[in-house]
């Protein structure tokens, strides 16, 4: 995707070009990945990348330390993303749910090897039906997320920021970061446990079916 910075340049900023371009093409996948995984379209992601990267440049100045680009430019995708979805008068989707943090946290997370092409847990039913399970069939999952809690999913477990980094790119609390998140992941559960249970690439026991379900309508109420 080439970059189009039309600027008048002292011999600074074109110092500052050759860095950022440099810093750009070396984030240019993950920042598309995750427009990819925000806006479900290539057309769209390749718009958002676009944007976010010209409105970045606009805004190099605003970079105090060199060392936090990623989530420097990560901020500024989300932050565009979030505004072109105000502009479009579609807020963000959320949910009338509970925002408190469960215990998913603590228990097995999906995400923990989201990076690799397959997943490779053992050990019991929930970890085992993602073997079976292709990065297409957890892609669709994540995409049907409501945006609230798909943004922090994508950049925590698949771009990989810590809660401070996105405490920051999204102008929130930190405890607001693992609320969301833990909600994202508890939806991202069910729904993947669903699909693989319809699939029939699971054959869960009656204990197990009663403790799934029963933890699904404890979440709804």
């Amino acid at each position: 995707m080439p970059l189009q910075l039309n600027q008048e340049e002292t011999v600074t900023q074109a110092d500052d070009r050759g860095f950022f371009e440099e810093k750009v093409i070396g984030l240019l996948d993950q920042l598309f990945g995750a427009a990819m995984r925000l806006v479900k379209n290539r057309e769209d992601a390749e718009d958002l990348v676009a944007e976010a990267v010209t409105k970045a440049w606009a805004s190099r100045r605003s970079l105090k330390d060199t060392e936090n680009f990623r989530p420097w430019i990560f901020r500024i995708l989300t932050n565009t993303f979030i505004s072109d979805c105000r502009k479009r008068a579609v807020r963000p989707q959320t949910e009338t749910l509970s925002e408190n943090p469960s215990d998913a946290e603590t228990a097995f997370s999906l995400f923990e090897e989201l990076h690799q092409p397959f997943l490779l847990w053992w050990g019991n039913p929930e970890k085992e039906f993602l073997n079976k399970l292709l990065r297409e069939d957890l892609a669709k999952a994540v995409d049907a997320l409501p945006d609230l809690f798909r943004i922090v999913v994508v950049l925590s477990d698949l771009e990989g920021f810590s809660y401070q980094e996105m405490a920051g790119i999204l102008k929130v609390p930190v405890g607001t970061v693992r609320s969301r998140l833990a909600r994202g992941r508890g939806l991202l559960q069910k729904a993947l446990w669903r699909h693989a249970k319809e699939a029939g690439l699971i054959k869960e026991s009656k204990k197990s079916s009663e403790r799934f379900y029963e933890k699904d309508k404890n979440d709804r109420l």
